[in-house]
């Protein structure tokens, strides 16, 4: 590993322990300025508190929160977008180039990719392109991969969730986040599969907390090194304190239960 991708591995990644709580914030482009994004400067505040070791957002919104509180938190740039206004909301493309995100100072990048989409092949080449860039600067990758499309039957599938994490692997990323597939047997499926580390997504808010918290609970167990989890963050009613929680999961080994203690 060139000694650039190493020092910034560091920074969205935990030395002591290897694993890493990330949360996105990218979901402004795809669904505008929802709940607990509104004040980007304040979301990233209150997660960083919390123990966040990394946030992604797209380039623009740099400049407007990122690094400009207290505690300091890894930056992670993202490089793909789509919006639910579109007829083809699955398919992503590039508005950002590694380059780009090298002069905001990132620390790494991320690109989505939906496997199964009409557009599978573009979002796949446009991966490949970025694992090359990301390899000549030292620049992490991180690969948001999901199973979506008409053909598609079950996105949660063990087998299916398995092919997402070892393509991303296979295209060069350095970490790669799938959805969890509901318990640690089935989701070891997954990471016996990745040579890379794999982090799972949050997905829709839910409503209780200690299903987020045994949903982490369940992929660590099952070999995750971590989680990139937004909406079940960000929009918690006490953001910094569920990002603790999650992270005494992900970083102490600590059970759902044990965690649910950071939450009272």
């Amino acid at each position: 590993m060139k000694i650039g991708k190493a020092i910034r591995m560091e920074r969205i990644v935990s030395r002591e322990t290897g694993n890493t709580v990330i949360i996105p914030m990218d979901h402004g482009v795809s669904m505008g300025p929802i709940p607990g994004i509104i004040n980007i400067r304040e979301s990233i505040d209150k997660v960083a508190n919390g123990g966040a070791n990394a946030v992604i957002i797209h380039k623009g919104l740099v400049r407007h929160g990122h690094r400009k509180g207290g505690k300091d938190v890894g930056l992670i740039v993202h490089l793909s977008a789509s919006t639910n206004l579109s007829p083809k909301p699955n398919s992503k493309v590039l508005v950002c180039t590694v380059e780009e995100a090298i002069k905001l100072g990132a620390d790494g990048v991320s690109v989505h990719v939906n496997l199964g989409d009409i557009n599978e092949d573009k979002m796949l080449e446009d991966f490949g392109k970025v694992s090359e860039s990301c390899l000549e600067w030292g620049m992490p990758l991180i690969a948001m991969m999901y199973a979506r499309g008409e053909h598609i039957k079950n996105p949660y599938d063990p087998e299916v969730v398995a092919h997402c994490a070892r393509v991303a692997a296979e295209l060069g990323a350095d970490i790669v986040k799938v959805v969890y597939t509901g318990d640690p047997d089935s989701f070891k499926k997954v990471t016996e599969g990745c040579p890379i580390p794999v982090v799972i997504a949050g997905g829709p808010k839910m409503s209780n907390d200690m299903e987020i918290l045994e949903m982490v609970e369940g992929a660590m167990k099952a070999g995750a090194r971590g989680v990139s989890i937004g909406r079940n963050a960000f929009q918690h009613e006490n953001p910094e304190k569920i990002v603790r929680a999650i992270a005494a999961i992900v970083h102490e080994g600590k059970t759902a239960k044990e965690a649910a203690k950071y939450l009272e």
